[in-house]
């Protein structure tokens, strides 16, 4: 937002931090002690033998012919396309032999070349486990995947230097605690809510302390953020339970409470709506700490109140783009459910109305709600804490320019003699009563 971040921010007087430190510290040792008694003790079970092993291969051949007919297809052929792939096994323990396996056929059904890495499924036939057979599951990801992150990481550094060294690490922290203690969390039959709570303030602590360092003008972010996860939490917890919400709005929703009858999905989109909002909220009250920091560096006259109206007005430059930012980012997420508008039979009214779009429509409000609250309440907080201390320049009036130094007093008498007197180094001549030539110009006698 044009703040220079990597400039060290004014000192904070002592008193303030000493408040700081009274606030911020407290609440980190209350996320630490919840994050212990919610920490996931023990993981779901799971049965190995349901699924069916996996292997890499690659392709050497695909050989392609005619479908055969079938009397009861519209078409009186089945859905091509049809043929054998011969692939070479490279695990398990066919590792090294040539095996051949259909070509991949239905809706999202995989095109395979030769010479393309795919993975292969080894399916048993249940009556003679004896018998087996390869498929074609899906096309290898890995290479294309760890050369996407090491263009991610080095665009990065390059651009952010240590700063985006830094900010790689709050990434990697990130995903450490949300696949080592919420994603666990929640699979073990904790509160979804709870957890979310607790794992979204880790993640804040660690990630803004680690990008932006221990100074006050992250410590202001890390209070507004929180204030703002909770009033989220708040807002989603009335809009969910006034639109009457179930959690099963999404087919993954309903394929999970298959697996897994005590999760709490009511809970579960709460929580998807507090930590969706996280990474907002902290591009907002981290830009707006800043920009209050800037404002007072580069006018230290500006008062409280000045640097909160200026501030306020960057806010609501940054909130009008990332509100659209929002709806675009869960519309591209859902983006087969808004085709239905145009697919459904039903009226618009009661496609708007059920529970999927509903679910949509109720994220995106509470995540705005809330992140409308985050600029008002960071950026007071950080108008409080810049301004605080400076005395005198907390007054609104700039200082006044030095009143200019008074003339010494001159006698006229004095002024009148040096003026008609002879000049320097000429003969001496008087000054004339009047003047004999009134249009003649004064420049020669004077």
């Amino acid at each position: 937002m044009g703040a220079d971040h990597t400039r060290p921010a004014p000192s904070t007087p002592p008193g303030v931090r000493r408040i700081l430190v009274a606030t911020v510290v407290p609440l980190f040792v209350v996320t630490v002690i919840a994050t212990l008694l919610l920490w996931p003790r023990s993981a779901p079970e799971r049965d190995p033998g349901e699924e069916a092993p996996r292997y890499h291969g690659t392709v050497t051949r695909v050989v392609t012919e005619p479908c055969p007919e079938v009397p009861e297809s519209p078409s009186g052929q089945t859905d091509g396309p049809c043929g054998t792939v011969t692939v070479r096994v490279e695990q398990g323990p066919d590792a090294g032999k040539q095996v051949e396996t259909p070509v991949p056929a239905g809706p999202g059904a995989p095109t395979v070349a030769v010479g393309d890495e795919i993975v292969l499924v080894k399916l048993t036939d249940p009556a003679d486990p004896t018998v087996s057979r390869y498929d074609i599951a899906e096309h290898q990801r890995g290479k294309p995947l760890v050369w996407l992150a090491v263009l991610f990481a080095a665009a990065i550094v390059a651009f952010g230097r240590l700063r985006g060294v830094a900010a790689l690490a709050g990434l990697v922290a990130s995903f450490a605690i949300l696949l080592t203690f919420v994603v666990p969390g929640i699979s073990a039959g904790g509160s979804p809510l709870l957890v979310a709570i607790t794992g979204s303030a880790l993640i804040m602590f660690v990630v803004l302390y680690l990008t932006h360092g221990i100074t006050a003008q992250t410590s202001v972010a890390v209070l507004g953020t929180l204030g703002s996860l909770v009033l989220t939490g708040i807002l989603g917890s009335l809009a969910i339970a006034a639109t009457h919400l179930t959690g099963f709005g999404s087919e993954e929703a309903t394929t999970l409470s298959m697996y897994q009858r005590d999760v709490d999905l009511h809970g579960l989109l709460l929580a998807g709506i507090i930590i969706g909002s996280l990474g907002v909220l902290d591009d907002v009250t981290v830009t707006q700490a800043a920009t209050v920091t800037e404002l007072a560096h580069a006018n230290p006259g500006l008062s409280r109140m000045q640097l909160y109206r200026s501030a306020t007005r960057v806010g609501r430059a940054h909130i009008a783009s990332t509100v659209n930012t929002i709806v675009l980012a869960y519309a591209g997420a859902s983006l087969p459910l808004l085709l239905l508008l145009t697919a459904d039979s039903r009226p618009v009214s009661q496609i708007l109305t059920s529970e999927f779009l509903t679910q949509e429509i109720v994220r995106s409000a509470v995540a705005t709600l809330g992140l409308i609250a985050a600029v008002p309440l960071t950026t007071g907080l950080a108008a409080l804490v810049t301004a605080a201390g400076r005395g005198p320049a907390d007054d609104t009036t700039p200082p006044a320019d030095p009143a200019p130094r008074p003339r010494p007093p001159v006698d006229p008498d004095a002024a009148l003699e040096a003026l008609s007197g002879p000049r320097p180094g000429g003969p001496s001549t008087p000054a004339p009563a009047r003047w004999p030539e009134p249009e003649r110009s004064t420049d020669t006698a004077w």
